[in-house]
């Protein structure tokens, strides 16, 4: 514990946090979701350094963004030497040797067959608006298909898609038009007496075609249908993979483009380079972000060549592929390859082996789900009657930052699992047993 534990030296938050947090108050967007008050200073692999010097376990590695650690090695050095010899001359009007290098290292693991095309932008939402307006642009139809519980980001266009909470659309309305939401296959919640999480699955996916395009959409208005492997801001929820091979079905029946956001569940966050390949379904279009850079803003839009037919000036990012954020996902696919992938997949099932336990032992742990690292945990009232419980999920997550393990919530009622890939099994086993014991303290 000495060692791969938390290290905490003041009452949380400690005085410098306090000061911060302040002047936050003060000058920040209350727009942020703030969980608890955790005032970041440095990091180290699974380690996060507060400004008054307590050391935690960092189980949420940013929104599942330093898919290799803080500030690994490998990533930093690269950063530094490309920073020394060139940050910016855009890529949009000029070339960089880094663009076209980092694409064909991508297209190498890319989940579809090739060829492929690249687009680059800085955030997950940039790639989720590129594909969005390729989708439209490729096919000539105006109609999208996105699903219930959904997070595609919070641009106008990925927020018209996203589906995951009331406030992300609260008055921000009218929003882009031809969008249409339908069911996910969160079995948990939604499979009925008797039925088996295939057959509800899909039925989730049949509902496309019984219903909807028999009643209010024409499928050949319908340019593509955007959905989460692993629905990530929707509570960690795993589509099984019929539901997906039905999608895939379905689009090649009406010549629909298949769009999988692996912004949160790629970049070998589950074990593989990306959660679709669980399934064996190819997508048309990729999108990726967060740990593709370990940090770094950088956005991907991966695409079968064909459908990438857009002329010069269609679509454009001033800072997309900048060259420091190339070298940072270059180093990045370096590790995953070299250990963090397998890491994530060997660790990952230890974790979530361990967390299966509590559904026996705690009335309060309903569901435990995910592939790798990205695993979800449901916290509910009582199993009997599902009921989320949002209050108590919200108190293991502070109770746990008091013990010096940063988690966040996800879902209305869940707690994900999603430290760095990099993650040592002592530093899981230790997480694990403060997290038993945060839970444990709520029944």
């Amino acid at each position: 514990m000495a060692r791969f534990g938390p290290k905490l030296k003041t009452v949380l938050p400690g005085p410098k946090a306090k000061a911060v947090i302040e002047a936050d108050e003060r000058f920040m967007s209350p727009s942020y979701t703030r969980g608890y008050p955790l005032v970041a200073k440095r990091g180290r692999g699974t380690r996060m350094e507060d400004v008054d010097g307590n050391e935690f376990l960092d189980f949420s590695a940013g929104i599942a963004v330093t898919s290799t650690g803080h500030c690994h090695p490998k990533v930093v050095k690269a950063i530094q030497e490309q920073a020394a010899e060139l940050i910016h001359m855009s890529g949009t009007d000029f070339y960089y040797e880094g663009m076209p290098a980092l694409a064909q290292r991508l297209s190498a693991v890319a989940p579809m067959k090739g060829p492929h095309k690249f687009y680059y932008g800085n955030s997950g939402a940039e790639a989720v608006e590129c594909a969005l307006k390729l989708a439209r642009y490729h096919t000539g139809r105006q109609n999208i298909i996105s699903f219930l519980g959904s997070f595609h980001g919070r641009t106008m266009g990925a927020l018209s898609l996203t589906a995951s909470k009331p406030q992300q659309k609260r008055r921000f309305a009218p929003l882009v038009p031809g969008v249409t939401h339908v069911p996910y296959p969160y079995a948990y919640r939604g499979a009925g007496t008797g039925q088996s999480e295939d057959e509800y699955a899909l039925a989730c996916a049949r509902y496309i075609e019984d219903r909807l395009f028999k009643t209010m959409l024409p499928p050949e208005e319908v340019a593509a249908i955007f959905v989460e492997p692993i629905q990530g801001e929707g509570g960690y929820v795993v589509a099984p993979t019929v539901f997906l091979q039905e999608l895939r079905n379905i689009c090649d029946r009406h010549g629909i483009l298949l769009v999988v956001d692996e912004v949160q569940s790629g970049a070998g966050r589950t074990g593989k380079w990306w959660a679709v390949q669980h399934t064996g379904v190819e997508p048309d279009m990729v999108c990726m972000a967060k740990g593709i850079a370990s940090g770094m803003p950088l956005s991907v839009c991966m695409t079968r060549a064909e459908i990438m037919d857009w002329k010069p000036g269609s679509h454009a990012s001033t800072f997309g592929g900048n060259p420091v954020a190339i070298a940072a996902a270059l180093a990045t696919m370096d590790v995953l390859e070299e250990e963090a992938i397998s890491n994530a997949a060997a660790v990952g099932a230890e974790i979530k082996a361990r967390a299966e336990t509590w559904l026996s032992k705690y009335e309060i742990v309903g569901d435990i789900r995910g592939r790798g690292l990205m695993i979800g945990i449901e916290i509910v009232k009582d199993k009997k009657s599902k009921q989320p419980h949002s209050a108590v999920r919200d108190a293991i997550v502070d109770r746990a930052f008091e013990h010096g393990l940063l988690f966040l919530g996800c879902g209305e009622t869940s707690i994900r699992l999603s430290p760095p890939l990099t993650i040592s099994r002592e530093e899981a086993a230790i997480a694990m047993d403060v997290l038993e014991q945060c839970i444990a303290e709520q029944c």
